[in-house]
């Protein structure tokens, strides 16, 4: 027992002399040092979920976007189901002579790049779109393809070329539906490109050349975000 007590004194007396060299003010500055390393963590902690919110937010604006502007398509004549442009059991062949589109075959090439797009792969809608276009130029659905084809680049964050494939749809189908739609869509791009002063002037000519329709109101929207933002 008496040799253990001396071997704790001796360890007392280490500890005493260790805490003795070190000073009381070094130790709270360490803490201090400590504690505003932590607060940084914590700082850059917050300012990444922030960011990663804010790139969920715009994906998803994006997303519902494209989905919403889908489901108006769908609800309109100009998208075939595909039970309608398969022939039916039966059915006669095309007349020799006719052109693929007065078959029917461009319809089902346009619901089958549709559907692509549709599901996500736009990659595959791309070259399906592009493809439609160079086969069915004369097609009555190659003015939806053209703006379609700016959708899928724009979803893919192609933005050069989806502003290029809208543009098309305006100077090539002058008489287009999409013309409203695919001129709010080249306002968008321009926003993401940082082209301000360019997005502006063109969502500008959306509110005013389709008064009371869903573009003008999107365009109107996107106006009222730069000018929060200050741009």
């Amino acid at each position: 027992m008496q040799i253990k007590l001396k071997d704790l004194d001796t360890r007392l007396v280490r500890i005493e002399r260790v805490m003795a060299n070190q000073s009381l003010l070094e130790v709270a500055n360490q803490l201090e040092a400590l504690r505003s390393d932590v607060r940084a963590m914590h700082n850059d902690v917050d300012l990444l979920n922030k960011a990663l919110e804010s790139g969920r937010k715009q994906q998803r604006d994006m997303y519902a976007d494209v989905d919403q502007r889908l489901k108006n398509l769908e609800s309109r004549s100009g998208t075939v189901s595909p039970a309608s442009a398969a022939p039916a059991t039966g059915a006669v062949a095309p007349a020799t002579g006719a052109s693929p589109a007065d078959s029917g075959e461009d319809k089902a090439a346009y619901q089958a790049a549709f559907n692509l797009l549709k599901e996500g792969q736009y990659d595959r809608a791309i070259a399906a779109f592009q493809k439609f276009l160079a086969s069915y130029p004369d097609s009555s659905l190659a003015d939806n393809a053209q703006y379609w084809l700016g959708e899928a680049y724009y979803v893919n964050k192609a933005y050069p070329e989806a502003q290029a494939a809208f543009q098309r749809v305006i100077d090539k189908y002058p008489q287009s539906r999409k013309i409203g739609d695919a001129l709010l869509k080249i306002g968008y791009c321009r926003y993401e490109l940082k082209q301000w002063e360019s997005a502006r002037e063109v969502l500008g000519q959306v509110v005013a050349r389709f008064t009371d329709t869903p573009a003008a109101r999107l365009a109107q929207q996107r106006l009222d975000k730069m000018s929060a933002e200050k741009h």
